[in-house]
């Protein structure tokens, strides 16, 4: 069974309400029929009704059911916008904005997801990052106890016995440009427990440098080496190691002789990587060389479950990424 089928299952025990805003794109549609049918999650599209209608009519797409919801005439748009004004006022915002504000299919379905009438959103196939990540942040903020928003990717290896099967979480790979070492740690412990909760099985920590142990030393490979010291202090249950090599991290006989008495090196399947270069260079290394499945980016640290497509996304990420999120909103990690 693949992750992501395994990840639909585990969706079907508490079926979650996700909202779709691009409801214009073909490919949101494509993939709104294929979650019916699958029944893992329910989907609210956001968008012009009729437009939508005729666009699945055109493509012979089954949408029947699915509800459709233009902000404009929502009977709730008032109240979101007075809410979204609250909430914003002391950024001087006026009603008069948040009301032209909401108007964006993106930020009435933040809402929809901050007042409870959704669990989750998946934007991203027709807008850019900040797009998406801006008016979560604005509305959701950060989960309590969490300093920082990042991404990561769930890569699945084939015929691989490293890390859980063949099965790591790259992060961050998607977001944050150049962590500082409180950063680092704040990545590794949301890490872990996206892990633990997509994965389903305990999460080891490798924080990665081009250095083990001391191997080498310069400022790049020292704040790798606060970041671990940080996140032992945070975190002293979480099994975790650094400063690590990826061959340390994820290969035993090589863990063996660089880093012996490690509780991570050798069996690592959270890797953190220091920089978003690294992090994004390594997921696409990996997807295209060793044909791995890249899942992602998944977005964690938000209040609730946001994820953010690739411009270049098909239907099937879509659905992916919407099965995602709903295991996500069982623990909102």
């Amino acid at each position: 069974m693949s992750f992501i089928d395994s990840i639909k299952i585990r969706a079907k025990k508490d079926i979650k309400t996700i909202v779709l805003p691009e409801g214009n794109d073909i490919r949101t549609i494509e993939a709104v029929e294929k979650v019916r049918k699958e029944q893992f999650a329910d989907v609210i599209v956001l968008g012009n009704k009729d437009e939508i209608l005729n666009m699945a009519k055109e493509h012979n797409i089954n949408i029947d059911g699915v509800k459709i919801i233009n902000p404009v005439e929502d009977a709730r748009f008032e109240k979101f916008a007075n809410e979204f004004y609250e909430l914003r006022k002391a950024k001087g915002m006026t009603l008069e904005k948040a009301e032209e504000i909401l108007k964006d299919e993106t930020y009435f379905g933040m809402m929809m997801v901050k007042l409870g009438y959704a669990d989750g959103l998946v934007s991203g196939a027709c807008h850019s990052t900040a797009n998406t990540l801006r008016p979560a942040l604005q509305i959701l903020k950060t989960a309590p106890g969490t300093k920082l928003v990042s991404a990561f990717f769930v890569m699945c290896v084939p015929n691989c016995e490293y890390g859980e099967n063949g099965t790591f979480i790259f992060s961050d790979s998607g977001l944050n440009e150049y962590p500082d070492a409180d950063s680092l740690s704040e990545i590794a412990i949301s890490s872990s427990k996206s892990f633990e909760q997509l994965v389903g099985k305990k999460a080891k920590v490798a924080m990665l440098s081009y250095s083990t142990y001391g191997s080498a030393t310069s400022p790049l490979t020292e704040k790798v080496v606060e970041a671990t010291s940080i996140l032992k202090e945070k975190a002293p249950d979480l099994i975790c190691d650094g400063e690590l090599q990826l061959d340390a991290a994820i290969i035993p006989e090589i863990a063996e002789s660089k880093a012996p008495g490690s509780p991570v090196a050798g069996q690592a399947n959270t890797l953190i990587f220091p920089d978003l270069d690294a992090g994004n260079i390594a997921y696409k290394i990996t997807e295209r060389l060793a044909h791995a499945n890249a899942y992602g980016p998944v977005t964690q640290g938000l209040a609730k479950p946001v994820n953010d497509l690739s411009r270049g996304c098909s239907a099937d990420d879509i659905v992916g990424v919407v099965a995602i999120t709903a295991l996500q909103a069982e623990n909102n990690i």
